[in-house]
Formats: C-alpha cells, structure tokens, sequence
C-alpha cells in the first residue's frame, strides 16, 4: 500500500521537472529580451537631442563629424545655454568653424544657433558670409538670424521664401517624375531624373521643404539645361518665419508680396494670413514715423 506523502511525491515530481525545463529554456529568451530593449533605451537616451550634454562631452561631439547626429546634438545644447543665459563661449571657434563644413545640416544649425547671441562679432560675419551659401535652407537661417542682429542684409532671402522656389534641369534630356502639382515633399526628396541621351541619370532633388506649385515639364518630356523643371511653394513654418523677420526689417517695396499673403493664400492656415497682417502693419507704421518725427 502506497502512502498519502509517497503518492504525491510520485505525482508532483514529474511536474516540477517540466516546469524547471520551461524555466531553463525561457531565461535565455527573457534575458536577450532585456538586453535587447537595454540597447534599444541606451540607443534612443544617447542620441536623443533633448538629453543633456557635460562641457566635455558638447566640446567631443562638435568635432565628431563621423556621426553627424552628435554635432547637431551639441549645437543644440549650445542653443539651449544660450538661452538660457549661461556662457558657451567656450564653443564659439567651433560653430563658427561649422558653417565652412561641407554638411548642409551643420551649417543651417550653426547659423540658428548663431542667431542666439546677437551681441557676438564673430557671429555676425559668420552669416553675412553664410547668405552667399549654395543651399538657400543655410541662407533662410543666416537671414532670420541677422535679423536678431538688427541687419536687414538677409531681407532679400526672407522675400525669396514667400516667393516659389524654381528647380532648374542640370542636363539635357528626358524628365522622369510623377509628381504633380500639390505635392508635398521635404528638403532632399526627390522630384525626379533627367535621363541624358546617352542613359546617364541626374537626379533632381529639393532643394526646400513645401509643396510643388506647378510643374512645367511633365514625365516623358524633353528639356534642356537651364530650363525649369517646376516650382515649389516653401512650407507652412518657413513662411511664418519669414514674415515674422519681415515685421522687423520689412520695407514700404515689400508690401505687395505680403499682402498677398495677408488677403489669405490657399491651403495655408489662418495664423499665416494673421501674422502677414501684423507683418504689414509693423512696416507701414515705421514708414510714417520718420515723417511723424519731421
């Protein structure tokens, strides 16, 4: 006769040993899971840009120019002590060095940053230098950030951003593309090829972020170099930039192109049609002041 406790025994032990089994053959996967979500964290933690950076560790990322994302990084830091009213110095000879640097993003985050302290010499002819830029995203910077230098020399780039932006063909040949009008695209997106007669194929890319205004040569057709391609509108927050730095050093001449906007311009919001109407006010009521003072 089999006892109560030897019975149980005998039941129980078969079980147990399955689940150490199950146990044994899951640690492994519960602990390449953790891992796996330790990377994913320290991944996310250290190349996100709204993590504090130390002086040293802002001095080391400004000149890592192999991984571009710790140089935006640092710039942005550099931003954030200068707004916040604490010194950065220390890393001026740096961005300013930046805006030399063959990459379009550093320069267009220099000159932003650069924006942010107008009391800064070597600032203020790094991006009068920088308006000559080939990329007119680094120019559209440079010119808002004079601004905050009270130097009206970028006005003519903030008028260029209300205006449409025409992408010209850098080959003869036939335009491959699809899009059409009202398409929204983002800076360096493609628009389409030129396929030259002898099958090389240039690449068209924008030059702005917005939204394609009309396309002049369809898909199929021949163009020539030089001729135009299509236009693009700038986006909703170049826009509104620009009409902003136009409130401060916006004159009489401009007044038609801002209206335009003020009247309220198709597919863009109202806060774009207010601000162009604030826009227009602060240049016509410094235009009457100097005979208001006579």
């Amino acid at each position: 006769m089999v006892s109560s406790t030897g019975s149980a025994d005998s039941v129980n032990q078969p079980v147990s040993l399955t689940e150490t089994r199950r146990r044994r053959a899951t640690w492994p996967i519960l602990t390449l899971a953790v891992l796996f979500l330790s990377a994913s964290f320290l991944t996310w933690y250290y190349t996100w840009f709204g993590r504090d950076l130390t002086d040293e560790e802002i001095t080391r990322y400004l000149v890592d120019e192999k991984h571009p994302r710790h140089v935006q990084h640092a710039l942005l830091q550099v931003e954030s002590r200068l707004e916040q009213g604490k010194p950065a110095q220390q890393w001026y000879p740096r961005v300013v060095a930046l805006t030399s640097s063959s990459e379009t993003e550093f320069r267009m985050t220099a000159a932003w940053v650069m924006g942010f302290d107008s009391q800064s010499p070597d600032f203020h002819q790094a991006l009068l230098k920088l308006l000559a830029d080939s990329e007119p995203m680094v120019r559209r910077n440079a010119a808002l950030a004079l601004v905050k230098f009270n130097d009206d020399s970028g006005r003519p780039e903030l008028l260029a951003t209300l205006r449409p932006t025409v992408v010209k063909a850098d080959a003869n040949g036939l335009v491959n593309s699809t899009l059409s009008q009202g398409s929204a695209i983002s800076r360096g997106a493609l628009l389409g090829r030129v396929i030259e007669e002898n099958g090389a194929v240039i690449e068209v890319r924008s030059p702005i972020p917005g939204k394609i205004e009309k396309v002049a040569v369809g898909n199929g057709q021949a163009i020539k170099r030089g001729e135009t391609i299509l236009t693009l509108n700038s986006d909703i927050p170049s826009v509104w930039e620009a009409l902003r730095g136009l409130a401060f050093i916006g004159k009489s001449e401009d007044l038609g192109e801002i209206e335009r906007y003020a009247q309220g311009v198709e597919s863009l919001p109202d806060r774009i049609k207010q601000q162009a109407a604030v826009t227009a006010k602060a240049i016509q009521t410094r235009a009457i002041q100097p005979a208001l003072k006579g």
